[in-house]
């Protein structure tokens, strides 16, 4: 038997880890470099234990969704 969420320790627990898992998601889905992606803002969901992260780089922005206690990308969605 697994321990719950509430259990397990996170992969992801700030957002100075969190951080570079979105940045290394979008240079590999986009191939952009490190110098080109600007963090805009970080958001932490209590309920679900997700991360948010909003980049922007060569005129586009996306939001890079992840699981704190897995610290994987579960999403990334272009706005």
């Amino acid at each position: 038997m697994s321990p719950g969420i509430g259990l397990m320790k996170r992969r992801l627990p700030t957002e100075k880890e969190a951080v570079p898992v979105a940045i290394s998601g979008i240079i590999k889905q986009y191939s952009v470099t490190v110098e080109q992606v600007k963090t805009l803002e970080t958001k932490y969901d209590e309920d679900s234990g997700d991360w948010y992260v909003a980049l922007g780089f060569n005129e586009k922005r996306a939001i890079v969704k992840m699981d704190s206690v897995q610290g994987t990308i579960t999403e990334i969605k272009e706005i």
